[in-house]
């Protein structure tokens, strides 16, 4: 069980399915329901910080190298272009709203790379990506049980 629920929280920290990943995962595994929203909504949460240390350290290092700066001009467009609309419209809302939806390429890091792209005050973007985050797992999390159930399908 242990080693599922570590599972879990790797998945929720990873950019490769964060949360949406890491709650079916451990529910699917046998995790305590609760448990798993618990670990995997501080695991994806934990990825803010973590993405603006990043962004603000790390980042501008590493833009020196050719490579790395075309990949991160990519990355920085998609979350642009996904995400732009709704946070020039709606601000700290519309940040919320992307965050929250359960889709791929929403999320958490999106949404940090959005608030840094945007110049969103890092306390406003915190809270926005929190709520987003916890609306997101809280989707997640009611779906998959209900799936479990073999209420959804």
């Amino acid at each position: 069980m242990i080693q599922d629920v570590l599972i879990a929280f790797l998945w929720s920290i990873s950019p490769f399915g964060e949360a949406k990943v890491g709650i079916p995962y451990g529910m699917l595994n046998g995790v305590n329901i609760y448990l798993v929203f618990i670990v995997c909504l501080c695991a994806n949460i934990l990825v803010f910080p973590l993405m603006q240390f990043f962004l603000k350290h790390i980042n501008t290092y590493l833009l020196r190298w050719n490579f790395y700066k075309k990949s991160a001009v990519y990355v920085a467009r998609k979350a642009k272009v996904g995400s732009g609309d709704n946070i020039k419209k709606y601000g700290f809302f519309g940040l919320v709203f992307f965050v929250m939806l359960p889709i791929p390429g929403t999320g958490v890091y999106a949404g940090s790379i959005a608030s840094y792209i945007f110049k969103i005050e890092s306390r406003k973007a915190f809270a926005a990506n929190a709520i987003g985050i916890f609306f997101s797992s809280l989707i997640v999390w009611s779906t998959t049980l209900l799936t479990m159930k073999g209420i959804a399908y």
